[in-house]
């Protein structure tokens, strides 16, 4: 229901009428239709419904504290809300394009309800401290649910550490067989990955939780507001200090929406390692088949669609930052229509970033690792061959002559196609007198690992070190 002040019905006629808007008092013509639409908010900011009934409930508490309302009036609007809230729940109530907003929404049907007490509600409040204060509650409750989502991974990549610090694989760079790890060694990387993007959270939560209801249009209010009441009501640490910048800053979602860029940059970077594990080349993991697709025309083809669509849809969360810090940055202070373009993009990024977590985690948490593989490519990769420079060195050979001798000995093996642990001592002395028997041991994919045991290094030792300190982060 559309609520018109001429009494009229949207039937007889739009250019006399006059739409009761909560601004709609200073107006003698109806709003073209083509404004009012590229105007309204319904179609998007209703997602807030729950938090615009919690700042409601909040304000209508203080208000009869401070005895600006009467508590007859505060429990005549606290029960309507209610019904608002059971009918809307129950599918008895729909929220419908014909209100500008969802404020209008509740206000309207409230009014419609209980009448003049239900004209009490914005009393010391405008529409734009209400957003923004709605705003901040819901990006609040997605940022917890991001943390919570992030935790879960966490603990899934810690469950993998801890059952693979003997896994032995090759490490790259530039995409090039390096060194060799182990499989907990890589998998921690992405724990530190995922550690500092649950901090950045936590920070984000810290700084964004101050209460800008009670800043008004951008002045505040004559009326006596407890504005420390109504913060505690709702869960916050305080009122914010500035009431112009109460009503104008976004920084919180800038922040959350940067945070979830980066996330979505951690998720797309394993994301492109696991598409290349799970190749016919490389053949590190199976990837479970519920996380998997195949080929309309190709029966033997299981793709990793999962991985390549968080890859993908990073994008999409890149350019919701993008999109909102180029509104924000030219807006002079305080409050502007553009701000409205806070919602949408922001509303996708972070169902897109929430989803992406979910679903890579349940990708992870059931994909096989093909351990033989990931040992055999090490191995054939001439990870070791950092470690029989190191022989050298321990031997008395400057390092710069060990690292030509040992490239020598892999383009030997390169030409006989071998690994270096492969030819014999004969065929080793030929290239350099210094290489004894004990060189197997030395280069061996075990000992390649297990003797780095400084901080941070693969070495089974250190890595146990590290998953207990990982875990004692987990249980906090």
């Amino acid at each position: 229901m559309r609520v018109f002040l001429s009494g009229k019905t949207a039937t007889e006629g739009r250019e006399d009428i006059i739409m009761a808007q909560l601004w709609g008092g200073r107006f003698t013509k109806a709003t073209d239709e083509l404004v009012y639409d590229f105007n309204a908010s319904i179609g998007f900011d209703q997602r807030f419904f729950q938090e615009d009934l919690m700042g409601s409930r909040a304000h209508v508490k203080m208000l009869a504290k401070q005895g600006i309302l009467t508590e007859q009036e505060r429990d005549e609007i606290l029960a309507g809300l209610d019904g608002i809230e059971a009918d809307v729940k129950e599918g008895k109530l729909e929220i419908t394009k014909e209100y500008e907003d969802i404020h209008s929404f509740v206000e309207a049907n409230l009014i419609d309800r209980i009448g003049d007490a239900g004209k009490k509600l914005h009393t010391g409040r405008s529409r734009n401290d209400q957003v923004a204060l709605d705003m901040r509650l819901y990006t609040r409750s997605q940022v917890q649910h991001t943390e919570e989502l992030l935790h879960h991974l966490l603990e899934t990549i810690l469950h993998i550490m801890e059952e693979n610090t003997e896994t032995i694989m090759p490490g790259f760079t530039h995409l090039q067989k390096a060194q060799p790890i182990t499989l907990a060694h890589h998998m921690g990387a992405y724990f530190e990955m995922f550690r500092r993007d649950e901090l950045r959270l936590k920070d984000i939560y810290k700084r964004m939780n101050y209460c800008p209801l009670g800043s008004g249009a951008l002045a505040g209010t004559t009326y006596p507001l407890d504005r420390e009441y109504t913060a505690e009501l709702l869960d916050f640490f305080g009122p914010t200090e500035n009431s112009m910048d109460g009503v104008s800053d976004r920084d919180y979602l800038l922040e959350y929406l940067s945070a979830l860029s980066v996330i979505m940059m951690h998720l797309s970077r394993f994301s492109e390692e696991v598409i290349i594990w799970n190749s016919n080349e490389y053949r590190f993991i199976e990837i479970d088949d519920a996380y998997s697709t195949g080929s309309s025309i190709m029966p033997q083809k299981k793709n990793p669609d999962i991985a390549e669509l968080v890859r993908g849809k990073t994008g999409r969360v890149y350019g919701a930052l993008m999109s909102l810090l180029t509104t924000m940055k030219g807006i002079p202070l305080a409050y502007n229509k553009d701000m409205q373009e806070d919602k949408e993009l922001s509303f996708d990024a972070m169902d897109t970033a929430n989803g992406c977590i979910q679903l890579f985690d349940g990708m992870l948490s059931t994909m096989t690792f093909l351990k033989d593989n990931m040992e055999a490519s090490a191995k054939n990769g001439f990870t070791n061959a950092t470690d029989a420079a190191d022989y050298l060195v321990n031997h008395g050979v400057p390092f710069r002559d060990a690292h030509g001798i040992i490239g020598r000995v892999v383009l030997y093996c390169i030409e006989k196609d071998m690994a270096i642990d492969d030819m014999s001592l004969e065929e080793l002395q030929a290239i350099s007198p210094v290489f004894e028997a004990d060189i197997y041991d030395a280069i061996s994919m075990d000992t390649c690992v297990n003797k780095r045991l400084t901080i941070g290094a693969p070495g089974k030792e250190v890595m146990e070190k590290a998953i207990a300190s990982y875990k004692a982060y987990l249980s906090k």
